[in-house]
């Protein structure tokens, strides 16, 4: 129920509880690393296997178990049956397999993404990336972001002060140039391409300083990350300069940039 959402949400429990239904999809993902999965190409040209669907449908399942009656939104899910009429104010927001394209090709860059929106504001999430064994999570609102290896204690993270020689995470799908360019317009020296939302993680960390974005993505794309990196200390602005928001129409984000410190 949302009563005991909240709850959870304002404690120290809600966490833990989504790392592990992450962790779970993660098991069911890693059989098909690796083994040549088939992938089909859906209607906006991006790629989907059996692994998406199969994490999908048990985060779905695990989140309505444990909270029911509150809205989910995953990814698999609306391509399959279109974008919902209207998003309540309190919604689940997931892509079961984040970078799906670096995971057919056998790269270790993807992800599990589970997040909370709440008002339009990622107010906690969950990242996890089974190729690598490790989670990030928020904690209780105001305290900050951990992460683990699987099968470990949670230890804190949080951004680094801004180097004089800051460095950027830019889109694996970038040429040379355009990235550098990205990175150089963000104030950083260099720059290193990756898959998924690890790129909002590895900033949460401290091993990176930005991460900008000028093609569209998904809102499921970058929900969990954002709420990882503002528990870290740092932020993701729309052009505006205002935190990039949720809910919004068909669901997709302009661009944007993460920032650590």
């Amino acid at each position: 129920m949302t009563t005991e959402l909240i709850r959870d949400l304002d404690s120290s429990a809600l966490g833990p509880a989504i790392a592990d239904i992450a962790e779970a999809a993660a098991r069911v993902i890693l059989p098909y690393w690796r083994t040549g999965v088939a992938a089909e190409t859906k209607a906006d040209a991006s790629p989907v296997t059996c692994a998406d669907r199969e994490a999908e449908a048990l985060i779905l399942t695990a989140l309505a178990d444990r909270w029911p009656g509150v809205q989910a939104v995953g990814e698999e899910q609306v391509e399959a049956g279109g974008k919902p009429g209207s998003l309540a104010s309190l919604f689940w927001l997931i892509d079961p397999l984040d970078g799906t394209r670096g995971f057919v090709q056998g790269r270790e860059a993807y992800t599990v993404n589970i997040a909370l929106i709440r008002d339009g504001a990622p107010v906690a999430g969950v990242v996890s990336a089974p190729a690598l064994g490790l989670t990030w999570a928020t904690t209780r609102p105001g305290e900050g972001a951990v992460m683990r290896g699987y099968g470990e204690d949670w230890r804190p993270i949080s951004v680094r002060a801004r180097p004089e020689r800051a460095v950027a995470l830019v889109s694996h799908s970038m040429d040379d140039a355009a990235a550098e360019r990205l990175a150089t317009q963000h104030g950083c020296v260099g720059w290193q391409g990756m898959d998924s939302s690890l790129k909002f993680c590895l900033v949460a960390e401290g091993r990176f300083d930005a991460y900008p974005r000028t093609g569209p993505t998904s809102e499921w794309d970058t929900a969990a990350g954002q709420a990882v990196l503002e528990a870290a200390g740092g932020r993701v602005l729309a052009p505006d300069g205002q935190p990039l928001r949720y809910g919004k129409p068909a669901l997709l984000n302009g661009p944007f940039t993460a920032l650590g410190g």
